[in-house]
């Protein structure tokens, strides 16, 4: 009788997390992932279809949550507003910084790159758009280049506080 196991979905995912964290993207294999979760591993592509699956995942699970902590944002202070979106992706980014600086991983994510950035940019760009609407520039370039702005920066380790230096001016 074949065993059941519950959550087994999210066991893989965190099974997946640690193994990259601690031996990195290479090292990491659907057969190292299913070792680790005590179960063969055709029940891990039950799940997945691959190991790049497998981890956007994660990292979409991830990023949605901080989507969630960036739409938490109910004032019209246009400062404190950014301040939360930047510190929301900062997280992100800090909790995914094993991966993001892996090199292999980026090799294996390159042709995709693009296609999610702009996918994250745009979701940044619509939780900014009321308050950019809200300050009298309803021009979704506006949002578009505020998002773009605020995730490159952030991903460089630019402050928040260099950051807003910058984006202040649009609210002028």
């Amino acid at each position: 009788m074949p065993k059941i196991i519950e959550n087994l979905r999210e066991k893989l995912l965190e099974e997946a997390k640690k193994q990259i964290k601690e031996n990195g993207y290479a090292k990491t294999t659907i057969r190292s992932i299913a070792k680790g979760c005590d179960v063969g591993t055709g029940t891990v592509y039950n799940y997945f279809p691959s190991k790049d699956m497998l981890i956007a995942s994660f990292m979409s699970g991830d990023w949605k949550k901080c989507v969630e902590n960036m739409k938490a944002s109910e004032t019209d202070d246009p400062k404190a507003m950014l301040r939360l979106v930047c510190e929301s992706l900062e997280s992100f980014i800090e909790n995914h910084d094993y991966l993001l600086s892996d090199k292999d991983a980026g090799t294996s994510f390159s042709s995709a790159y693009s296609t999610y950035h702009g996918h994250m940019r745009k979701q940044v760009a619509q939780i900014i758009m009321p308050m950019c609407e809200k300050n009298g520039r309803p021009d979704p370039f506006v949002s578009e280049f505020i998002a773009e702005s605020i995730l490159i920066w952030t991903v460089n380790g630019k402050s928040f506080e260099e950051q807003y230096e910058v984006l202040k001016l649009l609210f002028d």
